[in-house]
């Protein structure tokens, strides 16, 4: 009886190649990258959909390259990355910055030097989680500064179910317009313009803290000029 063929399904990759310099020999180094990392996809079994290659410096995070990588990783779903050793994705504090980025999109790094997926440093996976850390506990201030903003604006009169036109319909543009009598109101509440903006972007609206304090001015000096006119 014959045995089935195994069939391997292979994963979905991107290789990423880096050179600080445009120096010729850096371009033979280039290529040697490529070849060695398509190498090193066919011995996982990995599919490579896409080959970035640039001239940058590795001190520098925002590299078109390498942003074009993550930007392909997030919008196909692409899950692995195969990068000549972890010098190439960057130096420095721009190291540890992409190693983070590459972390939240749950990507899995492979590179030459370890023959496999990238082994960090005990010191290195310490400072990522660190990071993890701080910014969970960011998420988590944001959003009871909101939660706060919220509560106040409503006990002092605030109701969102009163003054946002259209809730749940064509909601995006409509929302984006924040409506100048709530920002008076709030404002007369005694709600700073952080609160004020904090607040409006729980209710769905997108405005920045001195968006609301450009328009609550425009509102005063609107104001002060028709009292100027009935005063003529």
């Amino acid at each position: 009886m014959l045995e089935a063929e195994k069939v391997v399904i292979k994963v979905d990759a991107i290789i990423y190649c880096r050179v600080s310099t445009d120096k010729k020999t850096q371009e033979t180094s280039l290529q040697r990258q490529q070849e060695e990392l398509k190498k090193l996809a066919d011995l996982h079994h990995l599919k490579v959909k896409k080959v970035v290659m640039e001239k940058a410096s590795g001190y520098d995070v925002d590299r078109e390259g390498i942003l074009d990588v993550l930007h392909t990783m997030k919008e196909e779903k692409i899950s692995v990355l195969l990068i000549q050793d972890e010098t190439r994705l960057g130096r420095g504090n721009a190291r540890i910055a992409l190693l983070h980025a590459f972390h939240k999109e749950n990507a899995t790094i492979y590179t030459i030097s370890h023959q496999g997926q990238l082994q960090l440093s005990e010191s290195d996976s310490m400072v990522l989680d660190i990071i993890s850390l701080v910014e969970e506990h960011q998420r988590k201030l944001h959003n009871a500064k909101i939660k706060r903003g919220m509560k106040r604006a409503v006990e002092n009169g605030y109701r969102p179910q009163q003054n946002l036109k259209n809730q749940g319909v064509n909601s995006g543009r409509e929302k984006k317009e924040a409506p100048i009598e709530e920002i008076v109101r709030l404002r007369h509440n005694g709600l700073t313009f952080a609160e004020i903006s904090v607040t409006l972007k729980g209710f769905g609206y997108n405005i920045s803290k001195a968006t609301v304090h450009r328009r609550y001015q425009e509102y005063q000096d609107s104001a002060q000029s028709l009292d100027k006119t009935k005063e003529i």
